[in-house]
């Protein structure tokens, strides 16, 4: 008989290494679902900025909307690899690896907050 262990999805995590322990995993996904909630606000965010038509340079303005959205597109993307990563060397026993989300959502951030604030000033 298969178990549930065999079942789960995606197999290159989970048929891997002995099952850590469920704190861990719950943390991992946790961290993952913020991710996301972040990237679902940057796509919020940025539909917001463009929508709302607001006193600003419009090419600037539409700029940074197009930052915030496609950061909102590829930040889950990203944090479901560093899940994965994170749940296979919990698994193998290896120290955790840098985790890349925090640095891409900051230079998102950054990015789109200094094109804002030069559509405001033109």
């Amino acid at each position: 008989m298969t178990s549930s262990r065999d079942r789960r999805f995606p197999r290159s995590v989970f048929g891997r290494g002995a099952e850590p322990d469920v704190r861990f995993s719950l943390a991992n996904e946790r961290t993952f679902l913020a991710w996301t909630r972040t990237a679902l606000a940057l796509i919020a965010g940025g539909v917001a900025l463009e929508a709302l038509a607001l006193d600003m340079y419009p090419p600037l303005r539409l700029a940074a909307s197009l930052v915030l959205i496609v950061t909102g597109i590829v930040l889950p993307v990203i944090a479901w690899f560093e899940w994965a990563s994170v749940e296979r060397r919990m698994r193998q026993g290896h120290p955790l690896p840098h985790p890349p989300t925090g640095v891409v959502l900051a230079v998102a951030v950054v990015t789109a907050g200094v094109l804002v604030l030069l559509a405001v000033l033109r």
